[in-house]
């Protein structure tokens, strides 16, 4: 069977890598090393198809030393064990292991001491956040570097490249992309070169000539492309930073992005975390400064979750513009971590004798609920009496904010009866 394009198409030296310029690029840390023959162990990471093997390659061709790969999660210690005798015999391998995230103990410990002496130069690549899903002993012998999607102009270059090349690309076929479908292929991919190089070749291959070329069409190339169109990891870190944008950008009541962040969650089928996450905002992030639109999008939510998508989105997208465009407010949020971290730094007392339970016979003699004020006794319902224990009985915890209404007669209130008890005292 023939090796994809996109395997084809890998560089061979490191002036060759298509974007990462900052890695790659003239006086750059990897180009530095790779022009001084001093290489150091490395890990990679950064969404699909963003160039992590490309760089490997490209590193093991210009210094000629031996490359291999290996996968972290389905190769064994054995495998490990053939590329050190390798390394052994021949001076300086240099292992591209994928998926370095699944890497277990025994791999690992294994894979140390040869780090260590440099026979094995480990290029590690991984979707996920090294700092929090690769062990310590493995991060402290790497550099870390991270690998960015590909710009439209990245994907450019690399397709045009394909297009030319007679011996690894497509340059033996007369084919015609036009403006159109190319645009397509350079940014329906999301930055992911794999997708856009293999996704061509489909269209080349199964797309017959006319008049002597092959013409490759906007509609062709949606065809090919149309499972590749949008690539969203449920696992990864962009899907944690596509969560993260979304809630600042509500936050930040910019309504036309939070609506663009709220698309690639649609588009992923991601129902739950987006039904969870809008609940999260709008208790969080509105809260008391117009708590209707809460209770709105708890509906919403739940009329999302019973219709289902594609219909689901336009009470989602509603909850959204709701939240975008009312006043803000985390006074709430802010109230119960104060007091949460008074109680976790152990800046409490004994609750109040008046306040204890008095509901068991004895009580009395303990001096629980002897006191008390029952403030439906009084008129207006309220009298004034201590609540919270002696050792912080002038603890404040909520600062009400009056961006709302709601909120705005709240604090007034507050401000009223902490100032009644406080003249009481």
């Amino acid at each position: 069977m023939p090796q994809p394009l996109a395997y084809r198409m890998r560089p061979q030296r490191i002036e060759d890598v298509v974007g990462q310029q900052h890695l790659v690029g003239p006086g750059k840390i990897i180009s530095r090393m790779v022009k001084a023959k001093m290489l150091s162990s490395m890990i990679l990471y950064g969404p699909p198809g963003t160039g992590k093997t490309s760089i490997a390659s490209a590193i093991a061709g210009s210094t000629k030393y031996a490359f291999r790969k290996l996968n972290a999660a389905t190769d064994s210690k054995k495998d490990l064990q053939i590329v050190a005798e390798e390394a052994k015999m021949s001076g300086t391998v240099i292992l591209l292991l994928d998926e370095i995230h699944r890497l277990d103990k025994a791999k690992q410990d294994f894979l140390l001491p040869h780090l260590e002496n440099g026979r094995i130069v480990l290029i590690g690549a991984t979707t996920e956040n090294p700092y929090i899903s690769i062990n310590p002993a493995i991060r402290s012998r790497t550099q870390i570097f991270e690998v960015k999607p590909l710009t439209p102009d990245d994907i450019r270059t690399a397709i045009d490249r394909a297009l030319t090349d007679k011996v690894r690309g497509l340059g033996n076929e007369k084919i015609e992309l036009d403006s159109a479908a190319e645009r397509m292929l350079t940014t329906a991919t999301n930055g992911d070169l794999r997708s856009a190089l293999n996704g061509l070749e489909l269209a080349a291959k199964s797309t017959d000539e006319t008049n002597g070329s092959i013409h490759l069409t906007l509609p062709i190339i949606e065809e090919c492309l149309q499972k590749k169109a949008f690539s969203h990891d449920k696992d990864g870190d962009a899907h944690y930073d596509v969560i993260s944008a979304f809630q600042k950008s509500i936050r930040g009541s910019d309504t036309d992005a939070a609506l663009h962040y709220l698309a690639r969650l649609v588009t992923a089928g991601d129902l739950p975390t987006i039904a969870r996450r809008l609940t999260v905002i709008a208790y969080e992030d509105i809260g008391l400064a117009n708590p209707p639109a809460a209770a709105r999008v708890v509906e919403a939510v739940t009329a999302a979750q019973r219709l289902g998508f594609p219909e689901a989105r336009i009470p989602l997208a509603d909850a959204v513009i709701e939240l975008c465009l009312s006043p803000k407010s985390n006074s709430g949020i802010m109230a119960i971590d104060a007091a949460m971290s008074d109680i976790r730094s152990g800046n409490y007392g004994e609750i109040p004798d008046h306040l204890k339970d008095a509901h068991y016979k004895g009580a009395s003699q303990l001096g629980h609920g002897v006191d008390y004020k029952y403030p439906h006794s009084f008129k207006n319902d309220w009298v004034a009496q201590q609540y919270l224990p002696d050792k912080i009985k002038h603890a404040q915890y909520y600062s009400p904010k009056t961006n709302g209404k709601f909120e705005t007669a709240l604090a007034a209130q507050y401000k009223r009866l902490r100032a009644a008890q406080r003249g009481q005292k």
